[in-house]
């Protein structure tokens, strides 16, 4: 008994001198990456070409089909925008089914079938797979691509158009792609009214009779199947596909520009400007620095322990998030970093872009940095392998981008191999930081010349296009401008000649209709606008003796000082007859396009400094565009003569707060009529 005590303490103290020599300030050093076991995709092909990849998983009674077609990246042209067609066309109806019977059987299965121009998908419960192979055979073979469907879809897409045109996040895409592709590269053009016009039945009917082709196709399935099975049924369904011949197309590598350079496109509306620094690179799965440069993205800006992210958010508080990217692609790619700033921070923030990109070049990276990488990206890759699908995407990149067999078995022992030497390396083969693009859109009256220290500030529109190159008169100045355009409505002394107003415009909204009343009362001071729908007030704004509230749903709330003052600057008919005797300041931004129309731009400033602008048409003088970073643009069209002072019935609203541009139409207009009170409320 007294040998079992002296042993128990001889241990404990052991035990105790073992912990003690644990640093615990220290994290344990990671053990050897481990290779994966991913069970490999049964493959077999059909004559026809088709190459089949089966992932047996019955752990739910559900299988899905997933096809790929591997075609090179097509050259639009003055049809662009026809590849967005392709899939809902093809969705539109067989020969043997209307779109209505189409989806009517697929719902009753509950199945979910779909395309694009590149691909099919079906997905069901097994019960139910022949039934959803055969809906989908029947929408590979036999589509009758129905006019009445183009007709839908484009309307639809040019009302998305429309509303892209005055989103900041799409006019950036739209740019970043166009200085870095140009207009002549499958990545570079964009879509526009005229080309969307352009497609016809004939169009879409040709790319599928074209590309819909076996030999460049790849079916994943997966899910509670075999691979004798999917021979079977694969054979029975996808056998007499018949292969052809598919065109094939090069394009020359964009280059980098020479220098760094600004591309701006000003939305005077903007309160945040949307930064995009930007480079092409080439960059293919499986390349040598494809898996470094996850890491080195990782540590750059891909997440909220980023450098990027450290720096411009809970640094210097510029933004919610600023991240980046490095692409791969078999064509290109880009290196990316971005944002969304406040207006005043623009400048500051595109300096810290360029700090961090160039410091990330020139200094490299810590191994505390690269380990954290590791781990995260280690997590991300473990978490998708719960998903049987990335079996099949796996396998699929193992055949289209030419990888060995064991890439994705091996990836963690790659990933973890790297070391800091080799992450400095790949950024220093990568990225050129003095050959970035920064794309901005936002306030170009108060960016523009803070952005010129970045380099050649070229200005575009939010098509991407170049921007016009405008002749302003030179020696025109606002007031000017706001005579111009009070002699082209019928003279100042006609327009004060109206004192009161009642205006009442319907509009439509997605099918759902809209009313809106206006009432001015210029001599009193007094000014409300009602927003209704079914005739039920939605919301209301009313402006009376010196104050002013806002009403939504029933719930009033009172105005302060900033939302009155910007309530007195709308609340006349005609306030450009009045601005000089209320103290407004008038400055004149130059002569900008709208839509294509030349047009001087106006800032309007009150004593109290709020501020509204104001865009009126070089030819004729009117009024076409007003401005609100909070409320939206206001289009103007359509002017009318009423009482001898032209007025323009049509008003074009894009606001944030609504999905698509609201057109509203004047349906009753009432001048020098009394006013009460109640129509004020």
């Amino acid at each position: 008994m007294k040998k079992l005590a002296i042993v128990f303490v001889l241990s404990l103290i052991s035990a105790v001198a073992a912990f003690a020599q644990v640093d615990r300030s220290q994290l344990p050093a990671s053990g050897p990456a481990p290779e994966i076991q991913i069970k490999d995709a049964e493959t077999f092909s059909l004559p026809n070409g088709l190459k089949v990849f089966v992932v047996n998983n019955n752990k739910l009674p559900r299988v899905s089909f997933t096809l790929v077609l591997e075609r090179d990246p097509i050259l639009e042209g003055d049809k662009a925008g026809l590849t967005g067609f392709v899939g809902d066309m093809m969705m539109g109806g067989t020969t043997n089914r209307t779109k209505d019977q189409l989806d009517e059987e697929i719902d009753f299965i509950g199945a979910s079938i779909g395309a694009s121009s590149t691909s099919m998908f079906a997905s069901s419960l097994k019960k139910h797979q022949d039934k959803t192979l055969e809906l989908m055979a029947d929408i590979l073979y036999n589509p009758v691509f129905p006019q009445e469907e183009l007709d839908k879809l484009k309307k639809q897409t040019l009302t998305g158009l429309a509303q892209s045109k005055d989103n900041p996040n799409a006019i950036s895409g739209r740019l970043s792609r166009a200085v870095l592709y140009g207009p002549n590269h499958p990545y570079g053009e964009t879509e526009s009214e005229a080309t969307i016009n352009n497609i016809e039945v004939a169009d879409v009917k040709a790319y599928y009779q074209t590309y819909f082709k076996p030999n460049i196709a790849y079916l994943a399935i997966v899910g509670d199947m075999t691979k004798a099975e999917a021979e079977k049924v694969v054979n029975q369904y996808f056998g007499k596909w018949q292969k052809g011949e598919v065109p094939t197309f090069t394009y020359p590598m964009p280059e980098r520009a020479a220098k760094q350079a600004v591309a701006l496109v000003d939305r005077s509306s903007s309160v945040q400007s949307v930064i995009n620094v930007t480079q092409p690179v080439e960059m293919k799965v499986g390349d040598e620095d494809y898996i470094t440069s996850r890491l080195l993205n990782q540590i750059l800006g891909g997440g909220s322990a980023s450098r990027l992210f450290m720096n411009l958010r809970e640094d210097k508080g510029y933004t919610y998030g600023a991240y980046s990217s490095i692409g791969a692609d078999k064509l290109v790619a880009t290196i990316s970093a971005s944002a969304s700033v406040r207006t005043e921070v623009t400048d500051s923030a595109v300096y810290e872009f360029i700090y961090e990109i160039r410091n990330l070049v020139e200094n490299g990276v810590t191994q505390e940095e690269l380990d954290k990488a590791k781990a995260e990206l280690s997590g991300s890759f473990g978490r998708s392998l719960e998903q049987p699908s990335t079996v099949a995407n796996f396998a699929l990149n193992i055949e289209r981008f030419n990888l060995p067999k064991d890439y994705y078995a091996t990836y963690l022992q790659k990933l973890n191999s790297y070391t800091v030497e080799d992450i400095n390396a790949t950024a220093k083969r990568l990225i050129e930081p003095d050959k970035f693009i920064i794309t901005t859109v936002g306030n170009g009256s108060e960016i523009k010349e803070k952005l010129a220290q970045f380099g050649e500030v070229i200005e575009y529109d939010n098509m991407g296009q170049p921007a016009k190159k405008l002749e302003a008169d030179a020696s025109m100045t606002a007031e000017q401008v706001i005579d111009n355009y009070l002699n082209a409505i019928g003279g100042k002394e006609k327009v004060l000649a109206i004192q009161t107003a009642k205006i009442s415009m319907d509009a439509n909204v997605m099918g759902t209709a809209l009313s809106i009343a206006f009432v001015y009362d210029s001599q009193g001071g007094r000014y409300g606008q009602k927003t209704s729908v079914a005739g039920n007030v939605m919301q209301k704004t009313a402006l009376s003796d010196g104050s002013g509230s806002m009403e939504v749903q029933g719930q009033v709330i009172p105005m302060n000082e900033a939302q009155l003052a910007e309530a007195k600057l709308n609340s006349y008919l005609f306030p450009e007859a009045v601005y000089e005797k209320n103290g407004y300041t008038l400055t004149l931004d130059g002569l900008k396009d709208v839509d294509g129309t030349p047009a001087y731009k106006v800032i309007i400033a009150a004593p109290s400094g709020a501020k509204l602008t104001n865009y009126y048409a070089q030819d004729s003088g009117l009024k076409i565009k007003y401005e609100n970073p909070a409320s939206g643009d206001t289009f103007y069209s359509d002017y009318q003569e009423k009482e001898g002072v032209l007025l323009p019935m049509t008003w074009t609203i894009k606001s944030p707060m609504i999905p698509v541009p609201l057109e509203a139409k004047v349906t009753s207009m009432e001048l020098n009529v009394p006013v009460s009170d109640e129509d004020i409320k």
